[in-house]
């Protein structure tokens, strides 16, 4: 983990995860193999976006809905050309939705830049049930990605946690799709995260606490987010 240290993973170490909480379901299954996921499990394509339930959540104009997120050392958030920008903070700079959102069997999707920094760039924190959870992408030195957390291990330590390169200025599409057995994200449809719930544990960070129930967040690096969206599925 030498090659993956940051000043992310410099915080994060003086920090557990929170209390977790058990998904009810009986049974243990172990991490599935994301090179070879199931069909059922393969997202749409990115021209469905329009219709089949999609809810934008973001206008591209102002933070209607959205609040900043007090994190304590927060940089400035803006909205410019169709994008929200989170500029550097001290460590963290976000935002969090003000309405109310599905806990379970439903999607989200956004396009997420790293403008400048070396750290995470799309901190993604979204409700599992009665717990919360949080996609991190870039962090941990600019390119590891996975889950917060996994049965008390943040990503940097639980078995999503793997290394992608993130081109700075290139705009990815991140799509999260949450259900009760499982939760499974991809990049670009590239599948990072397919992590069986059934009788694991998913819990927050305490320092991510502020963006539940539903946020998004950059550490010590400037990113914009934009056409987040949500639907419910059947």
């Amino acid at each position: 983990m030498s090659t993956k240290l940051s000043s992310s993973l410099l915080l994060f170490s003086l920090l557990s995860c929170s209390s977790p909480e058990r998904v009810p379901e009986s049974g243990r299954h172990e991490q599935a193999d994301i090179s070879d996921t199931p069909a059922d499990r393969v997202p749409p394509d990115a021209a469905s976006s329009n219709h089949d339930g999609w809810r934008s959540l973001l206008d591209g104009r102002s933070l209607d809905g959205w609040a900043i997120t007090s994190f304590g050392g927060e940089g400035e958030v803006r909205v410019e050309n169709g994008a929200v920008r989170l500029d550097f903070g001290s460590p963290i700079t976000g935002i969090h939705y003000e309405g109310e959102v599905p806990t379970h069997s439903y999607e989200l999707a956004l396009t997420a830049t790293r403008v400048s920094g070396s750290d995470f760039f799309c901190g993604l924190t979204f409700p599992v049930g009665e717990s919360h959870c949080t996609l991190v992408l870039g962090g941990w030195g600019g390119a590891w990605c996975g889950l917060s957390c996994i049965d008390g291990k943040d990503a940097a330590d639980n078995d999503t946690g793997h290394a992608r390169d993130f081109e700075t200025g290139r705009a990815y599409a991140v799509r999260l799709r949450v259900t009760p057995e499982r939760i499974t994200a991809w990049v670009d449809d590239e599948t990072i995260v397919d992590q069986d719930l059934v009788n694991h544990e998913v819990s927050l960070r305490p320092e991510v606490a502020p963006s539940r129930p539903l946020g998004v967040a950059a550490f010590a690096t400037i990113a914009e987010i934009r056409d987040l969206r949500i639907r419910e599925l059947d």
